[in-house]
């Protein structure tokens, strides 16, 4: 009934600095692959960011059993993704779970469907992204699952150990061997658009003179 793996090892911290610098719609400038579905957005406000280890678990239905055991596993630095196998009726995750997985040292989780209990994952502070809140809960009904197994979250495959980048734009899942090199462009990006916002703001540029988009505009009414 349940899959219980071994859990992956943490995504190095000089990494994960890294990539902390990153917005997720940095990298959706080039990259496609490893994004959730917009549905699943911030249960806190105030923009969040966070940055972590993926460990993952999927749970169906009206059950959370082994959500509840696998609270106790969870490390510092990790962020819990949770498939929940296409349910979209009930609340796996509320204030006592929050509480739990804080306490772990845990910085963040991801839910495939509603969470509840708004109120006390405010009060607890704690990072979550969810498609959303519902009233009706799930129930220890002993109905199995996996953890750190191959899941699915937002339509996002994710791999035990996965690096997660979470912001207020949505969430990112990127394999450890690539997070170097997508911090590093998404980085170099970042600091080109400052400096073109900054030529628009202080200095009277265009941006479409500075992104070429005039350029094509014209070229197509034949005036370039």
């Amino acid at each position: 009934m349940y899959t219980i793996r071994d859990m992956p090892e943490p995504v190095p911290a000089e990494l994960l600095t890294l990539l902390a610098g990153v917005e997720t719609a940095t990298v959706g400038h080039w990259r496609l692959q490893g994004f959730m579905h917009r549905a699943i957005q911030p249960l806190l406000p105030g923009g969040r960011r966070v940055v972590g280890t993926a460990v993952t678990l999927a749970i169906a239905g009206p059950d959370s059993t082994l959500l509840h055991h696998a609270a106790g596993l969870l490390r510092p630095g990790d962020i819990l993704v949770v498939d929940r196998l296409g349910d979209d009726k009930y609340a796996c995750w509320g204030g006592g779970v929050t509480v739990a997985v804080k306490a772990t040292g845990a910085v963040a989780g991801i839910v495939d469907g509603p969470c509840t209990d708004l109120a006390e994952i405010i009060a607890s502070d704690f990072p979550i992204w969810a498609r959303g809140l519902a009233p009706i809960t799930t129930r220890l009904y002993d109905l199995g699952g996996g953890m750190n197994v191959p899941v699915s979250c937002g339509g996002a495959v994710v791999m035990p150990g996965d690096a997660v980048l979470a912001d207020e734009s949505g969430v990112l899942v990127i394999p450890r061997d690539e997070v170097l090199a997508v911090a590093e462009r998404a980085l170099a990006m970042q600091d080109t658009g400052k400096a073109r916002e900054a030529s628009v703001r202080d200095a009277g540029a265009r941006l479409g003179e500075l992104s070429g988009a005039s350029a094509k505009v014209l070229a197509g009414l034949g005036k370039g």
